[in-house]
């Protein structure tokens, strides 16, 4: 039995790493534009903004 050429694991790679990487940044984009999280991203923005008297 022959085994895998380096042509067949980088077409592998190549294939079903762009396949992970879309999954990837589908769902943080996903979490980041879910309804739910806007408020705690407003807060977090916001923190730059605030007046820090006790340092």
């Amino acid at each position: 039995m022959e085994g895998l050429t380096y042509e067949q694991v980088a077409g592998f790679a190549h294939s079903w790493g762009m396949v992970y990487f879309v999954v990837m940044f589908l769902a943080v984009l996903a979490y980041a534009l879910w309804p739910s999280n806007k408020a705690r991203f407003d807060r977090a923005a916001s923190i730059p903004l605030h007046d820090d008297e006790s340092v």
